[in-house]
């Protein structure tokens, strides 16, 4: 596998799949850039060995063209952060495409259009033939090939994992997903005990796989967000109006039982916050998590038991985040996921190594000016969440495997 540092770009147009999904405001301007400059050193290096880039990427799910979610709305910041000139097709299996690409001298780049415009890239609906086309004619643009989106790293996608089969010795990753790999291995392979993962967010269901991995690697568990209340029910507790989900109930019970055999322990808020509402002018109080009466539901944290983790988070030397502890959303229920945004900034300066990921945990972070205070933020959240569940993703393997 070659890297990144030490291949010679001179002369070659490097092929650059990137995660450019990013949000847009009502307006369509770019609400937050973190996904754009996360590449930035990876494009800087093609550009600055002497070689020219054609960056490749999707933006939301779209069935067909559609004017709002064209990656012409990165172009400006990219011109203004690479402080070069950009290129632009707006049509990724275009003629134009295929002339921009060819014509690409030393120190340019070409930003394709949304690859979600074609159904070939998702491989949707599609024969195996023409997925093979719209992958080979992609792959017919470039001379080596860089894998930097560790966002969509899980999806089997035509520009994400086969097309790297067309570029058997000159594939690699980019910066951003050697950073992504090497911090998550950091937890995962070879931690500094003992470790702790905060696992919120509202359904087990979507979480449960992450969970059961947690247990090969973690010494502490910590769950919070509304998915505790399904471990809370199973336990006999009475969890009035929160969000539990029933069918899981027996497998929370295993879960539990499982813990005690490995002697990982797990972590759940014994005093809740809670409201008759979801809205952030109505009343709420402070009860036992295992007590919540009829018309009621838990809607974060309570004080106490951010005490309580709080110890645990001292006392670790790893420590994994994903997923908010309250509703994040309702700034009169995200004193609790803020508070471990806070926890987490202070752990890091006393040398504790802490991972955060996913949308709310990333939010609040930055929302609470840690960006910078952690010792690493991941840009993926599904793909993360893969990762952790022990799947091989399939944008990793392409670049890994020989085959």
């Amino acid at each position: 596998m070659q890297q990144i540092d030490s291949y010679n770009f001179k002369n070659k147009r490097a092929l650059v799949r990137v995660d450019f999904n990013v949000p847009l405001a009502k307006d369509g301007t770019i609400s937050d850039d973190t996904r754009i400059k996360a590449v930035l050193p990876t494009l800087s290096k093609v550009l600055e060995g002497g070689g020219s880039a054609i960056v490749l990427s999707h933006m939301g799910r779209p069935k067909e063209f559609t004017p709002k979610l064209s990656l012409s709305v990165v172009t400006p910041l990219l011109e203004s952060y690479l402080g070069v000139k950009v290129l632009f097709a707006p049509d990724a299996m275009g003629k134009e495409a295929q002339s921009l690409s060819a014509s690409l001298k030393e120190g340019e780049l070409l930003l394709l259009e949304n690859l979600r415009f074609h159904k070939e890239e998702e491989g949707k609906e599609c024969t195996p033939q023409n997925i093979e086309r719209f992958t080979k004619q992609l792959a017919s643009y470039g001379e080596c090939y860089i894998n930097d989106a560790f966002g969509t790293a899980h999806r089997a996608h035509s520009s994400t994992a086969l097309i790297a089969k067309y570029f058997p010795q000159d594939k690699m990753f980019g910066t951003l997903m050697e950073q992504e790999i090497e911090a998550l291995e950091r937890v995962v392979k070879s931690p500094n005990r003992p470790v702790t993962a905060i696992v919120g967010g509202a359904k087990i269901s979507t979480k449960i796989k992450v969970i059961q991995n947690l247990f090969n690697f973690c010494n502490h568990i910590i769950v919070g967000g509304a998915m505790s209340y399904t471990f809370i029910k199973a336990q006999g507790g009475k969890v009035g109006e929160s969000l539990y989900e029933e069918e899981y109930l027996s497998l929370a019970l295993q879960i539990l039982e499982r813990a005690k055999k490995e002697g990982v322990k797990l972590h759940f808020a014994k005093e809740s916050v809670v409201a008759q509402r979801v809205e952030n002018d109505t009343p709420s109080k402070i009860c036992n998590s295992f007590e919540i009466e009829q018309g009621w539901m838990g809607v974060d944290v309570a004080p106490s038991a951010i005490e309580e983790w709080k110890a645990v988070l001292e006392g670790s030397k790893t420590v994994l985040w994903n997923g908010p502890v309250g509703i994040f959303e309702i700034p009169n229920f995200a004193h609790g996921t803020n508070a471990i945004a806070q926890i987490l900034a202070e752990i890091t300066q006393q040398g504790a190594y802490t991972l955060v990921g996913g949308g709310d945990s990333v939010a609040a972070i930055k929302q609470m000016g840690f960006g910078d205070k952690v010792s690493y933020i991941s840009t993926g959240g599904g793909a993360m969440l893969e990762y952790l569940e022990g799947r091989v993703l399939p944008g990793i393997e392409a670049i890994t495997s020989n085959s």
